[in-house]
């Protein structure tokens, strides 16, 4: 090889590597995308919340209920007697509920109306088209099991009555997943970019030699892009309603104080990435390190139920999920309040925490 152009791959590499956070930013971010793809991340459906209801001297429905828990798709929900089924499925509690009838399964299947009603939660459509196939495919082999055959029918019924989105339409469940992305996504990048962009211009001296307390040039840099992200999802919310019939079913103040929170605590987590990277581009990848598993762990995609419990554990953390929960319920199931308001406490918690160390890393910068 030439010497020269050795000598300029070098000095291009040791440029590039010599600063620990862009060997971070570098080699880091594979891993965490290999391991969340590896093990976090399944299309197989599993870990349904699935409520049972029966009489208690139902011997049929109980051990067609041990059928469904043992077969490793399904997880029980605990419930009081007497509490609503569709009210367990509205807060978020349950996926779906089968109801068997009150005078008992064994003796309506005697008369030929052995029937229990499934209410799936199909605001997923995927997910609620496979939890009535795993329910009819669980129902098929407890009667083969008992002598049961193609030629004869088992004698349970499946009646399915389809919430939030009778016609399983996939659009339902995406666009809001990808409203709260392209939220996340402008809010993040461009706060993330924005500090590191006025040290690259040699500007930022001039910002911090003003007349200007450190709480009031941070909030100068944050307040506009919280304006441009309540823009943008205003917008988004218009295109999905107009162009791809989106419903709005609960109340406009929960979608716009929770849309309010959710972009502060992005634009912190920005303002924080933008304080640790010294310029535009490790700002960038930083920003795309934080979205990579943000989007892949929010449920937007891939059902947080199917990960393991150590990365479930990490999707809590993710203030994307908890904005993708309240805009499905508000947007699809009418705001539960219960929904609402346990998702906003979380994002406000991660809100004062992500704003509380971007404004400690800010003093320092200036120090």
């Amino acid at each position: 090889m030439n010497i020269t152009l050795r000598a300029f791959i070098k000095k291009e590499l040791a440029q590039t590597l010599r600063d620990v956070r862009m060997r971070v930013l570098l080699f880091g971010a594979p891993v965490i995308q290999l391991t969340i793809f590896g093990l976090a991340l399944s299309t197989e459906i599993k870990n349904i919340k699935l409520a049972f209801f029966y009489a208690p001297d139902d011997v049929m429905a109980r051990r067609l209920e041990g059928d469904f828990y043992s077969s490793g798709w399904f997880k029980p929900v605990d419930f009081t007697a007497g509490e609503d089924p569709l009210e367990l499925i509205v807060s978020g509690r349950a996926d779906a509920a089968i109801i068997a009838p009150d005078e008992g399964l064994a003796r309506s299947s005697e008369r030929g109306e052995g029937r229990v009603q499934l209410l799936v939660d199909a605001s997923n459509a995927t997910k609620a088209r496979t939890v009535e196939t795993y329910v009819k495919t669980i129902i098929s082999a407890g009667w083969a099991g008992k002598g049961g055959g193609a030629a004869n029918p088992p004698p349970v019924k499946l009646d399915v009555r389809v919430l939030y989105n009778p016609a399983m339409e996939s659009s339902l469940f995406l666009v809001p997943g990808v409203m709260g992305m392209v939220v996340c996504l402008i809010t993040i990048i461009l706060t993330a970019m924005s500090l590191a962009r006025e040290r690259e211009m040699g500007t930022f001296e001039t910002i911090v030699s003003a007349p200007l307390s450190d709480a009031e040039i941070l909030l100068g840099k944050t307040i506009p892009f919280v304006l441009l992200g309540l823009a943008v999802t205003a917008l988004t919310l218009l295109a999905a309603y107009f162009f791809f019939g989106v419903p709005v079913r609960g109340p406009l103040w929960q979608l716009a104080l929770g849309s309010l929170v959710f972009i502060i605590t992005t634009v912190s987590v920005g303002t924080l990435i933008s304080t640790i990277a010294k310029n535009q581009q490790q700002a960038m990848l930083g920003g795309f390190i934080f979205l990579f598993p943000a989007i892949l762990m929010s449920g937007i995609m891939y059902p947080v139920e199917n990960m393991p419990t150590t990365v479930i554990a990490a999707a809590y953390l993710n203030p994307l999920m908890c904005f993708m929960r309240i805009l499905r319920s508000v947007l699809l199931k009418g705001g539960e309040a219960y929904v609402f308001w346990t998702n906003m406490g979380a994002l406000a918690l991660m809100a004062m925490a992500a704003g509380g160390l971007a404004y400690n890393r800010f003093k320092q910068t200036l120090d």
